[in-house]
C-alpha cells in the first residue's frame, strides 16, 4: 500500500486538470506546466499510489475505474483545503476579495447589474465576477461560489440552497398585435425556443395553449427571441422585466408563468464576510425589485 511519504499532494490539481481536459496540451496551458513535466510527474504518481489512473486512446487520455475514483475524492479534497486557506485567509477589509457569481445571463443584464455600482460604493473592495450561464461551474472547485437558478436543483450536501423569490413571464409582441384577444392567440405567429428547450415552463406553456399556434420561428437564445419580438416576427412568452425594459408591448394583464429563482451557495459561504455580504446584498436586491421581476408592476 502507498504512504503519505510516495505520494505528493501537489500532484492532486495536476491529476484533476488532466481528467478534466484529457488532454496533455491543454493541461499544459492551464497550469503553465510544458506537458514532459506533466507526463513525468504522472507517472511519478502513479508509481507512488500503485494504481493506473489514466489510459490513452485516439481521442485523448482517459480515467481507468481506478483513477476515477481517486478524481472523485480528490475533488472534495482539493475543494476542503481552497475552502480552508480561503477561511483562514486575513484580510484588511473583511469584504475584500474574489467573487463568483453564476446566473442565466438576462438576470444579469435585466437586474443585477444596475444595483452593482451601490454594491461596489458600500464595499469597493470586493471583487465580484459574473459568468454567464453557459457550462455547468463546480462548486467543489470553487469556480462558482453562488449561483442563481430557475427552478430548485437537486440536493447537494456540497451546496446551501434557498429561494430567493419568483420570475413572472407574460406575453409580448409589436404593437402591431396589441389589441389581440386572448381567444385568438393561438391563431397567431409565434416565436418559440428550440426542442432542446422544449420541456421549460414557457414552452409547456405555450404547447398547452388551443387552438395550437404556429411557431414561425424557433431560436436558443432568449436575447435572440427579444429581438425577434421587437422585429414583429411573432408573439413570445418573455421574463416581464425584459420585455418591459425592451420596450415591448405586453398583451394581455396576467402573469402566465410564475419560476422560482433559488440561490445556491458553496456550505462554507456563511463564514466568510465577503461571501455572507453578497448574499445579503442578493437577498436586499430582490427585496427591492421582485415586484418588477414579477411583472406586478407592468400593464398592457
Amino acid at each position: 500500500m502507498p504512504t503519505s511519504n510516495d505520494f505528493d499532494w501537489n500532484d492532486i490539481p495536476l491529476i484533476l486538470a488532466l481528467a478534466r481536459s484529457g488532454s496533455m496540451s491543454a493541461t499544459g496551458r492551464q497550469l503553465g506546466v510544458d506537458a514532459s513535466t506533466i507526463s513525468r510527474r504522472i507517472a511519478a504518481a502513479e508509481k507512488a499510489l500503485k494504481l493506473r489512473l489514466f489510459i490513452r486512446d485516439n481521442t485523448g487520455y482517459q480515467l481507468t475505474d481506478a483513477g476515477q475514483v481517486f478524481v472523485e475524492h480528490g475533488e472534495a479534497v482539493y475543494g476542503n483545503v481552497q475552502s480552508m486557506l480561503q477561511a483562514s485567509s486575513q484580510e484588511a477589509d473583511a469584504t475584500a476579495g474574489p467573487v463568483n457569481l453564476t446566473s442565466i445571463d438576462f438576470l444579469f443584464d435585466y437586474w443585477l447589474l444596475e444595483h452593482v455600482p451601490a454594491l461596489h460604493a458600500q464595499h469597493p473592495h470586493l471583487q465580484l465576477t459574473l459568468q454567464a450561464e453557459n457550462q455547468n461551474l463546480s462548486f467543489t472547485r470553487r469556480e462558482a461560489d453562488f449561483a442563481l437558478r430557475l427552478g430548485k436543483p437537486g440536493e447537494d450536501a456540497a451546496l446551501v440552497m434557498r429561494k430567493l423569490g419568483e420570475l413572472g413571464f407574460a406575453v409580448y409582441g409589436h404593437p402591431k398585435f396589441a389589441d389581440t384577444p386572448r381567444a385568438c392567440w393561438g391563431t397567431q405567429p409565434w416565436i418559440a425556443y428550440d426542442d432542446a428547450l422544449a420541456g421549460t415552463a414557457e414552452m409547456q406553456w405555450l404547447a398547452g395553449m388551443s387552438p395550437q399556434p404556429r411557431k414561425v420561428l424557433k431560436v436558443n437564445s432568449l436575447s435572440t427571441m427579444v429581438r425577434a419580438c421587437r422585429a414583429g416576427v411573432g408573439m413570445a412568452l418573455l421574463p416581464c422585466s425584459m420585455g418591459q425594459q425592451e420596450g415591448l408591448q405586453r398583451i394581455g394583464a396576467k402573469v402566465e408563468v410564475l419560476r422560482d429563482i433559488w440561490l445556491l451557495s458553496h456550505r462554507d459561504a456563511g463564514s466568510i464576510a465577503r461571501f455572507k455580504t453578497v448574499s445579503a446584498w442578493l437577498s436586499g436586491v430582490y427585496a427591492a425589485s421582485g415586484h418588477l421581476l414579477c411583472g406586478a408592476d407592468s400593464h398592457p
